[in-house]
């Protein structure tokens, strides 16, 4: 007989139970009316900003600009996970991505950094919570063979 262990799913527990242990909260917001959206420089300096505001840990800053006049997309790679941005300039909008899973992290200063650094006059946010509970941990279960 030979054994081997394979990964078998457990239900998910629905939203709101409270053995749900979260990790974290995943802030979408859209900037509006921003400027300087085709600058890489500033686009870096706001998510800089926003990186310190949040008193997270900065592992590095990938950026990208589409050219002059054109967008920039870009992330910030975090101990806690990651701030993302993606500018459109022609719209003056920007789409803001913030993850972070640390206890003592500042989404609304990050956020408010974003705000300031990009020259929003206004913006929209969604907060979804993230976690993991030990329902949704694969289970290892033997089989013989």
């Amino acid at each position: 007989m030979i054994g081997r262990a394979i990964a078998t799913q457990r239900p998910r527990p629905s939203p709101g139970r409270r053995h749900v242990n979260y990790s974290g909260t995943h802030l979408l917001a859209d900037l509006f009316g921003c400027t300087g959206l085709d600058d890489i420089d500033r686009v870096e300096a706001a998510l800089r900003a926003a990186v310190t505001a949040a008193g997270a840990s900065l592992l590095e800053i990938r950026l990208h600009s589409f050219g002059t006049g054109q967008g920039v997309t870009g992330v910030a790679l975090l101990a806690e996970s990651h701030i993302s941005i993606h500018t459109w300039p022609e719209r003056a909008y920007a789409a803001i991505d913030i993850f972070l899973c640390g206890e003592t992290n500042d989404l609304d200063a990050a956020l408010a950094a974003l705000i300031l650094g990009l020259g929003a006059e206004r913006h929209d946010e969604q907060r979804i919570p993230r976690g993991f509970s030990a329902y949704q941990a694969p289970a290892i279960a033997p089989i013989v063979t």
